[in-house]
C-alpha cells in the first residue's frame, strides 16, 4: 500500500492524489496537519531522504519565520525540531512506496518509474 503524507489543502498534494487515483493506485493519505506528525515517522524520513530534501524553503511557512529562526536551521537536529513544531514546513508530499522506499515532492516521471 502506498502511504502519502502531506496537507490536504496543498496544491502539490492535490495533484499527487489525483495522479494516484487516475492511475488506479490504492493509497492511504495522512494529513499531518490534522492527524499530527509522529516523531518516529519523521526520523525515518530524515534517514531516508535527508533534512535538506524535506525542508521546504520555498513555502509560506518558511518565509513567515523570522530571520534568526531560519538562520538557526543548520543541521538535521535543528531541522527536525522545526518540522515537529511546524509540520507545514515539510516539503510535500512525502510518499512511502509499496517497496518501502521514500520520495518527496511530486515528479510524474519518477512516480511512473516506481510503478
Amino acid at each position: 500500500m502506498i502511504e502519502l503524507y502531506g496537507i490536504s489543502n496543498c496544491e502539490t498534494v492535490k495533484k499527487a492524489r489525483a495522479w494516484l487515483q487516475a492511475h488506479g493506485l490504492a493509497h492511504r493519505f495522512h494529513d499531518f496537519k490534522k492527524e499530527g506528525l509522529d516523531p518516529a515517522c519523521l526520523d525515518v524520513w530524515l534517514a531516508a531522504l535527508g533534512w535538506e530534501a524535506l525542508l521546504n524553503r520555498r513555502g509560506t511557512t518558511w518565509r513567515q519565520l523570522d530571520d534568526a529562526t531560519r538562520a538557526g536551521i543548520t543541521d538535521a537536529a535543528s531541522a527536525r525540531a522545526l518540522m515537529l513544531a511546524r509540520p507545514s514546513v515539510i516539503r510535500r508530499p512525502v510518499v512511502q512506496w509499496a517497496d518501502a522506499s521514500y520520495s518527496v515532492g511530486f515528479d510524474e516521471l519518477d512516480w511512473q518509474r516506481r510503478l
